[in-house]
């Protein structure tokens, strides 16, 4: 049986990092050109880490199924990236950035990667700037800060509403060079279907050409998944239609461990669902959160007009509006962390305060009102112009003149593959970086967090962790995947697979088991769980698996373009994927972040954690089609905070 080995360095926390660094192993120059790396992915932890591993002299192939490294989904993340320079003098600090990050997380993330993640913050935003990335400054230079929930300071760096974007083109921009240099090959339109174990360790990847079809190898001395979160289970989500777990899941069903599944963020900020034919959900950024304020209506009678267009919201006084955050929260009001303000919302429109006129009469408003009469209309559009102009196209509301409607949303996934300190797996060879593992965020992810740890992943800790792994493969010749019978044994089960799903020739389209899917996974493993949901859930999963296996069908050829071919492929895993949620939820019997068990629940409707029984990292085994995975723990320990109930009504 694998154990789990965290290999997190000795020494006090603050000098883990530093001590791990001088005593590594390293691969020297000459010998980093004979070493090839793999990295699949090409957001900000993929296209970080290729970019720095091919600077460092390493020959890296780099994949990703889009048409363009650009358009990985980094590049949708919209309210900014933290960090612990401290500039607005407010007393940020790296520990406090620490702190903030665990206490956000519930206390179910492992502390000496949240401390180096923390730690390599401020490096972060110095290659941003180098790299030119437009951050936002004040008027006498210094860049910009602004606030996102769970912390007291601002530390939020940010341009405008389109922080994502800015920093891909960055990590773009350093990418494009290393591929003109020669030492990176992209390979886009390409998505991997399999990883190839040789003598226990990660070899390479089968590939499909998605305009082709055709199936290929690729001989690798260590392969990297950046490939991000797997939050599209749910169908409905903030992700863009084609981000996929599908990466991470081949990687477990080969022997890597699945850590936290159950850990999924609903981002309090997304446009509320209008309709039963809606293919995803539209996320307004956090940052809004700093100037917007969030109330439903005091009284059931106005909520209902609302709702019936008999009411405008804007006609509502003041003192018949329930600012509900501020009045339940009084020390972080309106910035408590998501998985805070997401309960609260639910806790509201259940009551029957909702104030969107759909299906589930849900949604609550987010009111500039307060704020364009404190700083005016050029200052709010300044900060936020093309978050307006967003919002205004999909719903055809001025949010200058009528407060924005929004409801939580499925959005970020904390679980991923269980890496160690060195972002290793349990299968040698194979790395993990960004949202694709599970290291930093706990149970409940802050804001401005994902793309700091995707950049400190790429930039920052790979480029260093992997060559600890490297250092002892100088002697390993590349293979040849032709010659090589366990790369020919991928490709075979690679083409079994695909040739398995066209030739169901059912009558159901994949969108419609993705749909139903989705129903299951929210309605049972969403904002709130309990075990008879969650029992119900993996039993109507299993069927709905079933039923996908008898009666999908896939129109079109398999070796050329086919979309839906690349859909019946995710949906497969996704399926698969929201069993495992629903098994890891129903054993951790206790309520923490993002994480609500209704049998779990404190006097005043928070949390209710058990660190007695469920302080560790889940970390789940497969062990082959129709058995049921084994759980490893691994402990979690803090020798450097007090371990308490989170509280954020009060400094």
């Amino acid at each position: 049986m694998t154990k789990l080995n965290s290999k997190i360095p000795e020494g006090k926390l603050k000098d883990k990092w530093s001590n791990y660094k001088a005593h590594q192993n390293l691969v020297n120059p000459a010998n980093k050109r004979k070493i090839d790396i793999i990295v699949v992915g090409t957001g900000l932890a993929g296209g970080a880490a290729a970019a720095s591993l091919a600077e460092l002299g390493f020959k890296v192939k780099n994949f990703c199924y889009q048409d363009s490294p650009r358009r990985a989904h980094s590049i949708a993340a919209q309210g900014g990236i933290n960090a612990a320079k401290n500039y607005p003098n407010d007393g940020d600090t790296v520990y406090r950035l620490f702190y903030d990050t665990i206490k956000g997380g519930d206390y179910r993330s492992r502390e000496a990667n949240v401390y180096r993640l923390a730690e390599v913050s401020n490096s972060i935003i110095d290659q941003g700037v180098a790299q030119g990335i437009p951050f936002a400054r004040e008027y006498g230079g210094l860049l910009a800060n602004r606030s996102f929930g769970g912390a007291l300071v601002s530390r939020t760096f940010y341009a405008r509403g389109q922080t994502g974007q800015q920093l891909l083109l960055g990590a773009y921009s350093a990418l494009s060079r290393q591929i003109g240099l020669g030492n990176v090959t992209m390979y886009s339109r390409t998505e991997l279907m399999d990883i190839v174990i040789v003598d226990g360790k990660a070899r390479g990847i089968v590939t499909r050409n998605l305009i082709t079809g055709k199936i290929e190898s690729h001989f690798g001395h260590a392969v990297v998944l950046a490939t991000g979160g797997y939050g599209n289970t749910f169908f409905l989500s903030t992700n863009a239609m084609g981000s996929n777990g599908s990466a991470a899941w081949k990687a477990y069903k080969k022997g890597a461990f699945f850590a936290n599944p159950s850990f999924v963020q609903i981002h309090p900020t997304a446009i509320p669902q209008h309709g039963e034919f809606q293919s995803k959900l539209t996320l307004m950024s956090e940052s809004l959160r700093n100037d917007g304020r969030i109330w439903v209506p005091k009284k059931l009678e106005d909520a209902k007009a609302i709702r019936e267009g008999k009411l405008k919201p804007e006609d509502l006084p003041d003192e018949d509006r329930d600012f509900y955050l501020e009045r339940r929260y009084p020390a972080f009001g309106n910035l408590v962390p998501r998985d805070v303000a997401a309960r609260a919302a639910k806790e509201r429109t259940d009551k029957g305060y909702g104030i969107e006129n759909n299906p589930t009469k849900e949604g609550v408003f987010l009111d500039f009102k307060y704020a364009i009469e404190r700083l005016g209309k050029d200052a709010i559009e300044e900060k936020y112009g093309n978050l307006f102009q967003m919002y205004e196209k999909i719903t055809a509301d001025d949010p200058y003149k009528t407060p924005m409607k929004i409801f939580p949303a499925i959005h970020y996934t904390m679980g991923g593959i269980w890496v160690d300190y060195e972002l290793q797996t349990t299968v040698p060879g194979l790395f993990v970086a960004g949202e694709a593992n599970f290291s930093d965020h706990g149970a409940n992810r802050l804001g401005a967090s994902a793309l700091m740890q995707g950049l400190a992943d790429g930039y920052f800790v790979l480029p260093y962790t992997i060559q600890n792994y490297l250092a002892y493969e100088i002697g390993t010749e590349r293979m040849n995947p032709a010659e090589h019978e366990e790369f020919k044994k991928a490709e075979k089960d690679v083409e079994a697979l695909i040739d398995k799903l066209m030739s169901i020739k059912g009558t159901k389209s994949v969108d419609y088991f993705h749909k139903k899917l989705g129903k299951v996974m929210w309605n049972n493993v969403g904002m709130e769980r309990n075990e008879k949901g969650l029992k119900e859930a993996i039993e109507k999963i299993q069927e709905i698996k079933k039923e996908f296996w008898s009666d999908l069908k896939i129109p079109g050829e398999k070796n050329s373009l086919n979309v839906e071919l690349e859909k019946a492929n995710r949906v497969a895993d996704f399926i698969e994927i929201g069993e495992l949620m629903a098994r890891d939820a129903l054993n951790r019997d206790e309520s923490c972040g993002g994480h609500f068990r209704s049998e779990h629940i404190t006097e005043d409707g928070e949390a209710k954690r058990n660190d007695k029984d469920f302080m560790y990292v889940a970390a789940w085994e497969y062990k082959g089609e129709n058995e049921e995975p084994v759980l490893h723990k691994e402990p979690l320990s803090y020798e450097e905070i007090e371990v308490k109930t989170r509280n954020y009504k009060t400094a």
